[in-house]
Parts: C-alpha cells; structure tokens; sequence
C-alpha cells in the first residue's frame, strides 16, 4: 500500500520557526515532524510514500532522500508553480495511485492504528474513510457527523462556537480508493474537506468516519508545537525517541557531557554533543537539541531548544522555544510562550517577555527589553532613544504600532489632561508616524495641539507659546533618507533631557502605560494663526529698518522638503527680494547627490542674478549652506567661523556656544571682539540647553547643526538665521566675501574609524590613562590639547553608531596632519588589541 505524505505547507501561524523551513520540517523531539510520521507508516507495514512538496522542497529531499537510510521508499512530487491544495496536490500524481492508498497530512503528531483503519475501510467497502478522532474544543478543526454505521452524514469546515454539533473532527489522514480523484479537476488548486468530500456526499458515494481512540495533534500553532513535545515527553503518544533513556524519563544523546554539578529532572531530553555547565538546571519539561552548550547557574523549566543553540550564564528559559543556532548572552530572560528564530543573538541581561515572537537573524541589544514581536528591523535596541531622539527604519522600525505605544508612553509621563504640540514635515510616512503618536497620546488622556506640516522652528516657537507641557516632531532623518527622526520637546520648546527620556524608555519597555476611561480620552485642536505667530516673535528679535533698507536681493533653495516655506513671504514684507527654487514638497528625500546638484545650480543661478547671496535651507527648517555672490558655497566650519564672527561684529562681548569638536576659529574670532566661547557636548540638546540657560548668549550651533538664537525660540532655525545675516551685513555694510577674507586661517581635519559599541568606553579609559592629565578635556569625549595654542586633537565616540571620530585642530597643516596620524594608529592599535581578546 501506498501512501501520500502531505508535505507543501508553508507553516504560517508556525513563524517565526518556519521562515526558512517547511512545517513537516520542525523538528520534535529533536527529529522533524516528517521524520514521526515515516515511522508511524511504516510500523504500520506501509513503506512505499510519495511526498508532495511546495515550500522550500529542497530542505526536505536533502534530509530523507530517498528514504533509503530510513526503512522506506520515498518519491516527491513537487507543486512548482502554485500551490494545489489537500486535493489538488493529490490529483496531480494520480498516475501514481492505481490501488488504495492512504493521505496523511505533514503537520500532525499521532500514533494511529492505521492497520484497523485500512481493515475497517476494507469491510465497510468505502471509496473514502476519514480517520477522525474527538476533541475537547473542536472551533479549529473540520468537524464531521456520523450516522450509527459510521457513515459520513455532514461536514462543517471549522465552524463558528453558535454552529458546533459534534466534537468529532477531521485530522487529515484518509483512506482512499483511486477512483475517487475522478471528481477533482486537473491542475486547479482544490481541498478535500471543502470540494472533494462534500461531492460524494452528494453523489452518494459510501464514505465512512474511522474514529480512532488515539493521541492526535494538529501542529497548527506555536502553543500546540509546545504541547506535542511536552505529551511525548509525558509518553502519552508512542514516539521513536532518537536517543537512549539513561534513566526513567531521561534520554541523553551520546558524547553529551553534564558537569556533576548541574540538576537535570525528569521528563528531559537532551541531544548528542551537548555541554551543560556547573550548577544549571534543566528542569522537568526540558527539550536540548544536538549541540547546544549551556552555560554555568542557567536555569531551564520546560524551553524547547534547538541544535546548535548556545545558552549563556546564569540566563534563565521558561516554556519558550529558541530555534537553531541562536545565541543567548549570559543573564539574558526569555519568558513563557516566546519565540525566537534561528540564528538570532540576544544580548546580555536582556528580556524577551511573554508571547513574543523574534523573527531570524536578529539581534537583540545587551539590556534591552522586548515586549513586541521583532519582525522587519535587525536589531531591538536596549535605548529608544539616540544622540537626538527616537530613530530607526521608516515604516520597518519606526511603525504604527510603535509610535502608538511611543506616544502613550510619553503621554504615561505627564498628568492626565496636559497639551502636547505634535507637528510633522510633509511627508506621507510622517503624517502616519504623526497620527499614531496622536492616537497613543489620546488614549492615556492627553489633549493633543495638531501643527500638522509645519517646520520645525515654527513647532519650537509655538510650543511655549500655547503653553503645554511639551511636544512632539517627526520628520525624516536630515542624514539618512530611509529613516525617521522624532524628537521630544520640554514645555520650553527645547529638546528634553536625558532623565525625561529614561522615564519614557520605562513607562515604554516596562509597558507602564495609564488607561484612561473613555470619558477622559484626550481631544485634538488645530491651532489657529501659527504662521502669524511665528512672523510676528521673528519680527521682534530684527531690526526691521536695516532689513528694509538694505535693498537685498537672495535666492533661497528648499530642496523639495521645508514644510511652511514662509520666509519669502516675511522678506517681501520688509522689502527684499527673495527668489525661490524647489519649494513644491517631494514624498520622496532627494540623495546627497542630487542635494550637491541642486547646490551647484544655486551658485550659478546667484551669480546670474547678480544676488548677494544664496542660501539652501534643509533638515526642516533648521539647516543652511551658504553661496556667496560669486556662487561659491560656505559651509561646515567655514560657515560657523563667518556666523560667529558676523555675529560677534553686531554684539561685541557677547558669548557664543558651540560644540566641541568645533575648530578654533571661534576663539581666534572671540578674542578679536572680546568675546567668550563655550564649548558642549556634540549633541543638539546640549547647545539648545546651555545657549538657553547662559546669560548673554548672542549665539549657539554650528554649521553642521544649524544656529541657534535664544531670544527667539530655543531650537535651530535657518529661516531666521537668513533674515539675521541681511540685517548684519547691512548694518556693517559687507559682503560675504569680505567676511570670509577676515576669517582666521586655522586647518580643521577629521577622520571615522569604525568601533563596536562595546569597544567605545575601554578606549576612552585608555586614551585618558596614556594622556598627561593636564592636557585632558573631558566635556565629550577626549580631547588633548597643547597649552598656549590652539593646536588640540578630539577623539569622540559616535552617539549612535558603531563609530569613533578623531579631529584634530591647528594653524599648521603640517601638526594636524602628523597627530591626525598618530592617533588614528593609536585608536585602531587598541581596537584590534580589544577584538583579538
């Protein structure tokens, strides 16, 4: 006799586990489902089988073969361009099957009596028998009525709780004679349960129900993949364990060594080749695949765990499954009913909560705390937070559901009833981001003050001015166009500080989140007169009859991507002539290239209109490269210098902050206008907090940044950093090249080494032991500077990517080339140091 191994399914509600595997290829008890079912068929005499195959074919004929080394004869058929369901699949080797022959479905752990199924069939003289068998909860099955011959009377495929009229139910094994496959349709995908059986029910065909007192399980779901393994364990279904059972309930593979030490409790199965260190427990329930290497105080109860898997110390499993090859660092949690997929690398100290499934090939950061399925991203971070706000793949890490949960976490932080400003660049994925952010922050009670597409200086203005507790901007990230940025701001309108952020990142992981009674959900309002606003605090902080007469003519360059573009409208306004390019908003961000494009085009359509200057305004609202009159472009360092000393001119004695990896231009500027220079930490929040709360500050930023005016709103604004620079250049009568020509000569160089993260903290430690102390600044980073000079080098670690920075700063090319050198070797000598330990 025959028999039809089902074996096509994709395994959907199986996933992760099944991502790179068919359904018949999970392994149970260390051995693929597939591999049971072969021993089931031929305890029961059957040994010649055709399986059919749909996805991933290869994984299951490079494991049996030809069945040879498994007692059994085994052909494929394989479905190559769809598939053709239960019966379909089956129609199509039909050329195969000349006498009876049994199907059984791929995804099921039983142990039948098939050899009284065939007898029963064989007397009843039925064209087809089902093997049935009765369940406690029969919603997830087909379910069948038999008369008291046990003759079919009707189906139901998978009936609703109202429609339940028996709890015997289909499990997918039949008995069939050949003739039957003349009622399906060739090539066309159709099932057995929905096409075939209801027609010779119809047809009045003898078909008969084989109820079978039997163990029987549908490895449909994650939950009963765990329930198979935990019966066989309990010996419930007669399974062919493939190692020897040492002791009652044990079973050990060979070459498996258990340090004395370690507790192992029974029922347990543990593979060939495995480790188990001092002090583990490998609790009652307990699957180890071959090769797995489990680490000293590890605590098992009840995990399933595949080949090849490594276990850290004293990490701690309960009831999840971890699939092949996957590494847990030491003191890791993963918690019941979790899931991780093969290949996977979870951090140190890390949390893996109950029900969470982890797709394959991930990582998982060391301390991180995952509470949601990990499905698109590579990585779940232990941080939400970077060097400046929540960033990550658009639409893969940044999702709907994150930003929900993002906004309800933020919104858990503040008293119910508060206002919180959100605003968005123009972008589709934003405005997504932005009204799920909405959502959460509704549904924990908080009022919500909707900007919509608003530039990020106008959102920065706006929110002391409506006075809420704080606010909320996303937008895509200035420097890499797949991504998406959303910042948070206090009620000042300034970026928040680090301790804010951590009382998110815990309402967030911790899942701490305030439910608020539906009378109490927060409403949403558009403000009125933004805009408006926004002029008139621009026009408080300029001098307006400078402006007026200074008969400026300046081309202004949106790249396709400043949402409120308004600032031509402010300079018709006071009499200027502004000439703009590329203001209709793009869906998508232009690439650096095209940006450099569109900066050189600028420089030419300056000098063809004979403009003062030019300007290209980017990142929202906050950013500016400059064009002087000769189309020659100013930026980076070079516009830092001319800002400081533009500024300085107006406001001699003022103070200026910018970041430290800053050249020294600036103090050369300050000291020519008595002026002082403070330095901060190379991150936006820093310049926004120390130009705020330090008196006399004339201006923060850089031009890598953009500027900041304090008078004006706290955050970077390119918009008013154009109308600043008419006013002073007409107060002081100069062009920009005649500023650019005072500037000092100072040379500037930087170079990125890659570092791990891990790497990052010993090197600093390293460079501070190896420098003399008095020439050490440790405000970011570590800089070592020369007394006397301006001659420094800066080696700073990279906020958020695996990087470090070194600068080095000096009026002679020749010194900052050398120690640019130097440290460049001593850096990456320590990092293939740390990486060979």
């Amino acid at each position: 006799m025959r028999a039809v191994l089902m074996a096509g399914g994709s395994g959907t509600r199986l996933r992760p586990l099944t991502c790179n595997l068919p359904k018949p290829m999970v392994p149970v008890l260390n051995r693929p489902i597939a591999e049971h079912i072969i021993n089931l068929l031929k305890r029961h005499g059957i040994h010649e089988i055709i399986a059919t195959l749909h996805y991933l074919p290869d994984v299951m004929r490079d494991y049996f073969q030809d069945g040879r080394d498994f007692g059994v004869t085994l052909n494929y058929a394989v479905e190559e361009e769809q598939p053709l369901g239960t019966a379909g699949c089956v129609k199509n080797i039909e050329e195969m099957l000349d006498d009876t022959f049994l199907v059984i479905s791929g995804d099921s752990i039983a142990d039948f009596n098939l050899q009284d199924a065939i007898a029963f069939h064989r007397a009843k003289k039925s064209k087809a028998t089902l093997i049935l068998t009765r369940v406690p909860n029969p919603l997830e099955f087909g379910v069948v009525i038999t008369d008291q011959e046990n003759r079919i009377q009707r189906f139901l495929e998978k009936p609703s709780a109202s429609e339940i009229f028996s709890d015997t139910v289909n499990t997918g094994t039949y008995i069939l004679e050949p003739e039957v496959l003349k009622y399906l349709p060739q090539d066309e995908e159709c099932d057995f349960s929905k096409d075939l059986f209801p027609q010779l029910l119809e047809m009045e065909e003898p078909m008969y129900g084989y109820i079978a007192d039997a163990y029987w399980c549908d490895v449909g779901h994650l939950e009963a993949y765990r329930e198979a393994h935990y019966s066989a364990l309990e010996k419930e279904v007669e399974l062919q364990f493939p190692y020897r059972e040492i002791d009652q309930g044990v079973w050990i593979g060979e070459n498996t060594y258990i340090h004395p030490t370690a507790i192992v409790e029974s029922p347990v199965l543990i593979g060939s080749n495995c480790r188990i260190g001092e002090r583990a427990k490998i609790l009652a329930g307990t699957i180890i695949g071959d090769n797995v290497t489990i680490g000293d105080d590890a605590e098992l109860h009840r995990p399933i765990i595949w080949n090849g898997v490594i276990v850290g110390e004293e990490s701690s499993l309960s009831a999840c499954i971890i699939a092949r090859g996957t590494r847990i660092d030491r003191r890791s949690q993963i918690l019941e009913g979790a899931v991780i997929g093969s290949l996977c690398n979870i951090g140190e100290e890390s949390q893996i909560n109950i029900g969470v499934r982890v797709w394959p090939n991930k990582r998982i950061e060391p301390g991180a705390m995952l509470n949601i399925n990990l499905i698109w991203g590579n990585i779940a971070h232990s941080n939400l937070f970077g060097q400046r706000g929540v960033t990550g793949l658009a639409n893969i890490d940044i999702t709907p559901e994150f930003a929900v949960k993002l906004g309800a976490a933020y919104g858990s932080t503040l008293k119910s009833g508060s206002s919180v400003v959100v605003s968005r660049d123009q972008r589709t994925v934003s405005r997504m981001v932005s009204r799920s952010l909405i959502a959460g922050l509704m549904s924990v009670g908080i009022d919500v003050q909707n900007l919509e597409a608003a530039a990020i200086p106008i959102s920065r203005t706006m929110t002391p001015k409506l006075g809420v507790a704080g606010g909320i901007h996303v937008r895509l990230h200035p420097d890499r166009h797949d991504y998406m940025l959303i910042e948070f701001f206090d009620t000042n309108g300034i970026n928040i500080s680090k301790a804010k952020e951590k009382k998110i990142e815990g309402a967030y992981f911790k899942e701490d989140l305030r439910r608020v009674q539906a009378i109490d959900i927060g409403d949403m309002s558009y403000p009125a007169q933004v805009v408006d606003t926004y002029r008139k605090t621009f026009e408080t902080q300029l001098n307006l009859e400078a402006i007026r007469n200074s008969d400026t003519k300046i081309v202004i360059d949106y790249v396709y991507s400043v949402s409120g573009a308004i600032l031509p409208q402010l300079l018709a306004k006071f009499g200027c002539d502004a000439v703009v390019l590329n203001a209709s908003l793009r869906q998508r961000a232009i690439s650096n290239i095209e940006r450099e494009n569109l900066l050189s085009q600028l420089g030419h359509v300056v000098e063809a209109l004979k403009a003062n200057f030019g300007v290209q305004v980017s990142a929202n609202g906050e950013l500016l490269i400059l064009v002087d009159e000769s189309g020659i472009q100013i930026r980076g360092e070079e516009l830092t210098a001319l800002m400081v000393n533009t500024i300085l001119t107006a406001h001699p004695r003022g103070t200026v902050v910018v970041p430290m990896n800053t050249s020294s231009a600036v103090e050369q500027i300050a000291r020519r206008h008595d002026g002082k220079v403070i330095r901060t930490k190379v991150n936006p929040s820093a310049l926004m907090e120390t130009s705020q709360n330090t008196p006399n500050v004339v201006l923060g930023g850089s031009g890598d940044m953009g500027f900041i005016f304090p008078k004006l709103h706290p955050g970077f604004d390119a918009m008013f950093t154009i109308a600043k620079l008419i006013e002073m250049l007409t107060v002081q009568e100069r062009s920009l090249t005649q500023v650019k020509s005072e500037l000092p000569m100072v040379c500037h160089k930087s170079i990125t080494l890659r570092c791990p993260s891990k790497t990052k903290g010993s090197l600093m430690r390293y460079l501070i032991e190896t420098e003399s102390p008095e020439k050490l600044e440790l405000i970011d980073g570590v800089k070592i500077k020369e007394n006397h000079t301006d001659n420094w080098v800066l080696i700073l670690p990279d906020g958020g990517e695996p990087l470090v920075h070194v600068y080095a700063n000096s009026d002679s090319r020749e010194w900052v080339d050398e120690h640019l050198q130097v440290y460049r070797d001593k850096v990456q000598s320590f990092i293939i140091q740390q990486h060979s330990l």
